[in-house]
């Protein structure tokens, strides 16, 4: 072979392994190019994925966050249960905060968020047994409650029908044991103390009444007080009228008489002597005895 020859074919050669490498290069270049493309779809696929799982991780946080806001808005009748949903709220609402600060592809602390909900999921689940048990608690207390309210209201209404029962009672024995003028008659008189009917005569005024017969009254000595009224409402008194007690005061009577007493009819006669101007009309009369009201009576006084 010739030396051109020999250059000849090294020169092949050596344009042979070029175009070798070349392809081997290409080749590779080219399987790099799809692992590449490959791994980036597989990265985008995870990412897409990991947004995904975010995306659930921070919806389920703000349900539980919503469900922290409607068992702090319920009556709790406890302190201390109450404090501690508070606490465990605002943590909520700083994991949740977190989780929107944290990007996706922070798998790890995604990781970490994922477990602290379930924590909190199952510490939900504790304060949720307990606000049953007293809600239950708090019911069973309501009705028991009502149940003693009706009877207490039946109590009261028996004690207030007991006390009219025995405020009736007390005022019948009160009158079945009182005075009562059961008769009563004027009589007009001159100075001679006869009867007469002309007006400008009346020198004394005779009051004959009669105490009715009552023996469940306590005998004995009694005052009779007799109020005098004149057709112009005025009392009519004395220098020698004597006060008495009626009611919550004191009246001022006309007339006196202590009596004795013994539960009989009886009759008492009382008398006014005319230092006064008269005045033609209807007079009132009303006898009280033993702090009570016990007759009312009247006489025309004709001019």
């Amino acid at each position: 072979m010739s030396e051109n020859e020999v250059a000849k074919n090294k020169k092949w050669n050596k344009r042979t392994v070029m175009y070798m490498v070349t392809g081997a290069l290409v080749v590779s270049l080219i399987v790099l190019c799809i692992v590449f493309a490959h791994q980036r779809s597989q990265m985008k696929e995870m990412v897409e994925i990991l947004e995904l799982e975010k995306e659930e991780l921070t919806d389920e946080y703000e349900d539980l966050s919503i469900q922290f806001d409607g068992y702090q808005q319920m009556d709790v009748h406890n302190d201390s249960l109450q404090e501690q949903l508070a606490i465990e709220q605002q943590r909520v609402r700083d994991l949740l905060e977190e989780l929107r600060i944290t990007k996706a592809t922070n798998a790890r602390r995604i990781a970490e968020l994922k477990k602290e909900l379930t924590t909190v999921r199952k510490v939900m689940v504790e304060y949720v047994r307990q606000i049953d048990s007293l809600n239950q608690t708090n019911e069973r207390l309501t009705k028991e409650n009502q149940h003693y309210r009706r009877e207490n209201k039946q109590i009261v209404e028996q004690n207030t029908q007991l006390t009219e029962a025995n405020t009736m009672l007390t005022e019948t024995v009160t009158r079945a044991s009182r005075l009562e003028v059961t008769g009563f008659q004027t009589t007009f008189l001159n100075e001679r103390d006869k009867k007469t009917k002309q007006f400008s005569r009346i020198h004394k005024f005779q009051f004959d009444y009669t105490l009715g017969k009552n023996t469940t009254c306590e005998p004995g000595m009694k005052t009779v007080y007799m109020r005098l009224t004149r057709p112009d409402g005025e009392l009519m008194t004395k220098p020698s009228s004597k006060t008495f007690a009626f009611e919550s005061g004191e009246l001022l009577s006309s007339l006196s008489q202590e009596i004795e007493y013994s539960g009989e009819e009886m009759s008492g006669t009382l008398y006014w002597t005319v230092e006064e101007i008269l005045y033609p009309g209807d007079y009132s009369v009303d006898f009280f005895a033993e702090g009570q009201h016990i007759g009312s009576f009247g006489f025309h006084l004709k001019k």
